[in-house]
């Protein structure tokens, strides 16, 4: 193989806003390698959706799926914090990040079917069903498995660069070393039952405790964004809320005891 799927990720991600002349910036990915034949797979017909997709229906013969997050700089996230609708300088990155995303996708399938490798051209949005609000290729799942993060309460994965950010993957036949899952759950609330700021921020009343468990209300979630947030859009393709995400511990770091305070 000529080239390095790491560096070619982290390389892309850096030099997009320099090239795209786009005022959103990212700091250093997160990338994770999940084995392709990882039987979790098989839960995420009932955990997401029974149509969830195998990598092996993706790409036949795939080995590996690679996981990058983007995080959004540390800007974006305190701009999104005030009010209930969401910050111009959070739709737009949004909008951008989803677009380097669509654009790194496109990357690396033409490198790896140029070494002779199969690989997926998967988009980082929209692949949804808008009735059922499910997904056959959740990249925030495929990512817990390939150790990049763990959910958090707000059903958004927490990495150690926080839950602030984008997620794009791609299957492929290349065989690549496996990253381990993480033995370390993330989110405070889910650890000890501290913090839950993420349920007090949400406009929506989309999280909630019910019998002692989290309840994720996604129609609210939708809501909130397509007829709250949507309609009044700053930015085309900005359709985020993203509240439940910023003014938290977890917002662009991994929670600790030192920062428990910083709740909302």
């Amino acid at each position: 193989m000529t080239f390095d799927i790491y560096h070619e990720i982290e390389d892309f991600i850096t030099t997009y806003q320099g090239t795209h002349a786009t005022q959103t910036g990212w700091r250093k990915p997160i990338i994770g390698v999940a084995d392709a034949s990882d039987p979790l797979f098989a839960t995420l017909k009932q955990i997401v959706s029974p149509t969830h997709a195998y990598p092996e229906e993706i790409v036949p013969g795939a080995r590996s799926v690679v996981v990058y997050f983007a995080p959004f700089a540390e800007s974006i996230a305190k701009s999104n914090i005030p009010g209930e609708e969401s910050s111009a300088e959070w739709m737009a990155a949004y909008a951008d990040t989803n677009a380097m995303l669509a654009d790194l996708s496109q990357h690396l399938y033409e490198l790896l079917t140029a070494e002779g490798f199969g690989a997926s051209n998967l988009p980082p949005t929209y692949n949804y069903d808008e009735k059922n609000l499910c997904s056959d290729w959740s990249h925030r799942s495929v990512a817990y498995i390939a150790g990049v993060g763990t959910f958090g309460a707000n059903h958004m994965l927490i990495t150690q660069a926080g839950c602030c950010g984008r997620i794009g993957s791609v299957i492929t036949t290349m065989e690549l070393e496996v990253t381990p899952m993480m033995d370390e759950e993330l989110c405070l609330f889910k650890r000890d039952g501290t913090c839950g700021a993420c349920m007090r921020r949400c406009p929506a009343d989309a999280l909630r405790l019910q019998d002692g468990e989290i309840f994720y209300d996604k129609y609210a979630c939708n809501s909130q964004i397509y007829e709250k947030v949507f309609p009044n859009r700053q930015v085309p393709g900005g359709d985020s809320c993203g509240k439940c995400m910023v003014g938290v511990p977890c917002a662009t770091v991994a929670p600790s005891c030192r920062n428990r305070k910083e709740t909302a």
